[in-house]
């Protein structure tokens, strides 16, 4: 027998129809918001904590977070960079965040070294120490985009505003950490370039940040790392990125940076204006580059060596000429280094020997100079294999803290 289908009723009919609207509404919301935030979301999500907290040896958390999409750098070199870190805030929420969530970035104040090397098989190296105070970590991978290099590096989360005894755990935290592009302390990228940032403490008796004003664009201290490594083939690269832009120190200090290639070149960039007693006028600051196969006015030790060392005091001659010893910042470690790496000529076996160069000037080590009572991390980047050994707060002998990467 056949049975005749009841009509809907007209209630149904009104509830199936909201439904049906509703859902077209949330599916429209979720598009939006993808279509907004995809390369933010799957950043988020690609956030993974590679090793917890241990604070009886006062580490930090350290954590990877692998950047999709150009996190807007090439709109940041367009509308001429910024030249503050107010303005670099508010670049990073009108973009990231849309506005909607704000974020903040502090630069404290460091005391770091490196060196450049080869190894016996002839590959060339970068090895940096960030000395600082117990901090939370994050190795950041950005993608290769539209010209611009894929990259490594490492950045400070307390940069960020986030504390350094928790852990990154709550949204609103993840979503602060999308910044972390933009706060580079040292990396590679995949044309074999590797840059670190150190302080100087230039200005005689109060530190005075570099703060040029001419008609270049403008960049402030992590922000010029992260154009060296997004678009420098080379040393030589790097050096027109700098001379390109008005520098713009945060926190109030000064800086100075290395940067090496593969071919073996490397540079300190320095901004100068007379000496150390009376460097007291940022806006007067010229660059200037000292290479490490042009720097026999430094001195001898430097003039009969191929790689470089830099640490926090300024390497042009007579800088310090007019002050007391004790403004000559890591003049201890820089010493040491040249020592160490002169017994060999530059040359080590490999990175895990360059890493015990950097074990002799760490923290723990070294009698400290300053108030930096950690080594956060030490990491020898090889510019041949574009590849690095990275190492959290001098745990040396833990083979479990030996990290390995490559942007292959």
């Amino acid at each position: 027998m056949n049975q005749t289908k009841k009509p809907m009723s007209r209630t149904k009919k009104i509830l199936l129809g909201i439904g049906v609207f509703l859902l077209a509404i949330l599916l429209v919301v979720v598009g939006t918001v993808y279509a907004l935030w995809h390369n933010e979301i799957s950043t988020i999500a690609s956030i993974k904590l590679l090793r917890e907290r241990n604070d009886g040896h006062e580490d930090g958390a350290v954590y990877t977070m692998n950047v999709k999409g150009g996190f807007y750098l090439d709109k940041f070199v367009e509308q001429g960079g910024v030249s503050n870190d107010s303005e670099l805030i508010q670049f990073i929420t009108q973009n990231i965040t849309k506005g909607l969530i704000k974020m903040e970035i502090e630069d404290p104040e460091i005391a770091c070294s490196s060196f450049t090397a080869k190894t016996e098989d002839g590959d060339q190296l970068f090895g940096r120490n960030y000395d600082f105070s117990k901090t939370n970590t994050c190795i950041v991978f950005t993608e290769a985009n539209k010209g611009r290099h894929a990259s490594i590096s490492t950045t400070d989360l307390q940069f960020l505003g986030l504390e350094p005894d928790q852990n990154l755990e709550s949204m609103m935290d993840k979503i602060t950490s999308l910044a972390a592009g933009y706060t580079p302390l040292d990396g590679i990228n995949d044309a074999g370039v590797s840059c670190g940032i150190y302080m100087t403490y230039q200005g005689g008796e109060k530190t005075v940040a570099t703060d040029q004003n001419t008609d270049r664009p403008d960049f402030t201290s992590t922000t010029l790392l992260r154009l060296i490594l997004d678009y420098a083939d080379s040393v030589e690269e790097a050096v027109e990125i700098a001379s390109a832009y008005d520098l713009h120190d945060s926190a109030k200090t000064s800086y100075h940076y290395m940067v090496a290639d593969s071919s073996g070149k490397s540079a300190i960039l320095e901004w100068v204006a007379g000496n150390d007693s009376t460097d007291n006028d940022g806006s007067k600051r010229e660059l200037v580059v000292t290479y490490n196969d042009d720097d026999a006015h430094i001195g001898e030790t430097e003039a009969a060596a191929d790689y470089q060392v830099i640490t926090n005091f300024v390497v042009l001659p007579d800088y310090y000429a007019a002050s007391p010893a004790e403004d000559k910042k890591g003049v201890d470690r820089y010493e040491r280094l040249y020592e160490e790496l002169g017994k060999t000529d530059g040359i080590v076996k490999d990175e895990k020997a360059a890493m015990e160069v950097l074990r002799i000037v760490g923290r723990r080590n070294w009698k400290n100079d300053d108030n930096n009572g950690t080594t956060v991390h030490s990491v020898v980047y090889n510019m041949t294999d574009k590849s690095m050994l990275w190492v959290p707060n001098e745990n040396f002998d833990d083979p479990t803290a030996q990290y390995e990467f490559s942007i292959k």
